[in-house]
């Protein structure tokens, strides 16, 4: 790793970390229904809103009702989604006529929006009006975004609330989450966008003429190439703020009218990484014992720093056949050096290892450069930081809760170890709070692994496979690790547009969210209806350095016991048939 690579992750991540008490006691204000500067402004359409939809705010849920009401919101979601890309050829706002989407790229498209995946195995700008575009998929990007703040935000009423047997209201925190906290920042960013050159505009695509005329596949002359246009800057803030990813061109960020400057892209990781890392902070803050929150950060860290680290590193080397070859592939004033395929020279290899690791570590899944072109043990990392559930940062809310998960297990064990029964955050850790804490370390992990068999085992699966071998079967279990765990990158080089793939991919990604998301609001309601425990001298302290290393052992122990022969099939050897040839 270069002093120039450092400098530029070192610079990104302290402004990140400059963000994270401002912008985290404002969310946690939010939702503590404290005033903020904003409630002048958007108070009175607050209320308005439940008037029209005959909602009490000051109504709590039970765990149930509110997971019953979050589920049934959702699956709305994925209906009308579908709806729209089924009739898009006969709805407004669909300038180049493009036809309805097909019944199985359609579910995929409209569970993938739903469940915050926003995989997408169509081409954005060739597929999908503008209509479409903007009323299914950007709506979806903020609900679906805002469902996973406000499980976490029920799942700490659970710490804080003494023998209640409700978590909240979930209309309540939705409309706070999207109206106070995702639409004035999509608005801030989606500005700063289009002053950076990226397209917000009705209008149809524009006609570039050839400076010489070229033929197509069937030998006809080709004088004009269609540039495709359309309201995208209002989609690209809210798929990054979100942790959705999904991009209005099918090259995503690394598109030059998607992602045109290194403003742009720094802005674009920026607003990846803002609201997650913030979370941790309002999680301490809410619970009235930051150190709790900055443990946290400090335990996600710890996994995010080394695999930055190793990612850039492993591609500023370069590729080792390249190099057997005599190609010198190092950094020089003349040249990047290193492995530069797939990747933007506007960027380089340390904007773009910084983005693959971001963006896999934060669930988003957004891309400016091709995953599938790194090499295999960087490539791992990217694969790996989702198959652990993306605790690391982790998309808006998800993330945290799924650390929360694995902070249960480790205080479990913990409380084991000394012969107490096990305590986080003055509430006891009991048996049905560990029951539902392994389904959340386990669903994941089957989702992905249970397909992914399938596929290599099937011809429809073996079919959308273009790379026979390790890297092939790399490209399958990266596709289930993203759809399982929420993400939508992917490896390109898999044909993923197809009936099988559509449909099993569509199935982890509902799995993926929602099994998930039941279980840790089944903590929230079990932990919330408990007395709280007074601080003892015997109490497991969980804000300390040695349990911070204790979690970050947890959390890699689980994902390396469980995924590390499936890895060593795919990445791992092919690294070792690299470098032995």
């Amino acid at each position: 790793m270069s002093a120039n690579d450092f400098i530029q992750a070192a610079f990104f991540l302290v402004i990140v970390l400059l963000t994270v008490k401002p912008f985290g006691t404002y969310m946690a204000r939010i939702y503590e229904g404290s005033p903020t500067g904003i409630n002048v402004w958007f108070a009175p359409v607050e209320r308005w809103f439940y008037r029209l939809c005959g909602v009490k705010p000051e109504e709590g849920m039970s765990w149930k009702t509110y997971a019953f009401a979050m589920i049934l919101f959702n699956i709305l979601g994925v209906l009308v989604v579908y709806a729209f890309q089924r009739l898009q050829a006969s709805l407004p706002l669909n300038p180049m006529a493009m036809p309805a989407v097909s019944p199985d790229s359609s579910f995929n498209t409209a569970i993938s929006f739903a469940s915050n995946t926003n995989w997408q195995g169509y081409g954005g700008e060739s597929t999908m009006s503008y209509l479409t575009q903007m009323s299914a998929l950007v709506v979806q990007n903020f609900v679906s975004a805002a469902t996973g703040m406000v499980i976490l935000i029920a799942i700490i009423r659970g710490f804080i609330q003494k023998q209640m047997n409700t978590i909240g209201n979930f209309w309540v925190d939705l409309t706070r989450t999207v109206l106070y906290i995702l639409l004035p920042l999509s608005i801030i960013f989606a500005v700063a966008f289009v002053s950076q050159g990226i397209p917000q505009t009705f209008s149809k695509s524009a006609a570039a003429t050839y400076l010489q005329t070229e033929k197509d596949s069937n030998g006809k002359p080709v004088t004009e190439q269609d540039i495709a246009l359309g309201p995208v800057a209002s989609q690209i803030s809210i798929k990054q703020l979100g942790s959705n990813g999904g991009g209005f061109y099918n090259v995503n960020s690394a598109h030059p009218f998607e992602n045109p400057t290194p403003l742009s892209n720094f802005l674009e990781l920026l607003a990846i990484m803002l609201i997650p890392v913030a979370l941790c902070y309002t999680f301490g803050y809410m619970v009235k014992d930051r150190r709790q929150g900055w443990a946290i950060l400090a335990a996600m860290f710890i996994i995010f720093l080394p695999c930055l680290w190793f990612g850039i590193q492993i591609e500023q080397q370069g590729n080792p056949l390249l190099t057997k070859l005599g190609v010198d592939q190092s950094a020089t004033a003349l040249q990047p050096g290193g492995n530069m395929e797939g990747k933007e020279a506007r960027f380089g290899i340390a904007n773009s290892g910084l983005w693959a690791i971001s963006t896999t570590a934060v669930a988003n899944g957004s891309v400016n450069c091709m995953h599938d072109s790194f090499m295999p043990l960087s490539g791992m990392i990217p694969m790996w930081l989702i198959q652990i559930g993306e605790v690391d940062f982790g998309g808006v809310g998800c993330g945290l809760y799924g650390m929360i998960g694995f902070i249960i297990v480790a205080v479990f064990i913990s409380g084991l170890m000394i012969g107490r029964t096990p305590e986080y955050l003055g509430k006891k850790i009991e048996a049905f709070e560990m029951k539902m804490a392994s389904l959340v370390a386990v669903i994941p992990h089957m989702f992905i692994l249970l397909p992914v068999a399938i596929a290599v085992l099937t011809a429809a699966g073996k079919a959308g496979i273009a790379n026979p071998g390790p890297h092939g079967f790399s490209e399958v279990l990266y596709a289930f690790s993203s759809a399982a765990g929420n993400n939508g990158s992917a490896f390109g080089g898999i044909s993923a547009n197809t009936v099988f793939y559509n449909t099993a991919l569509g199935i982890s990604m509902f799995f993926g969210r929602y099994w998930l998301a039941i279980p840790m609001l089944a903590i929230a309601g079990s932990l919330s209806a408990k007395k709280i425990v007074p601080t003892t001298q015997g109490t497991l302290p969980t804000h300390t350095p040695l349990f911070i290393v204790f979690l970050v052992m947890v959390v890699l122990v689980i994902g390396a016991l469980v995924f590390f022969p499936a890895l060593a099939l795919g990445p791992i050897v092919e690294h070792l048939m690299l470098v032995s040839n």
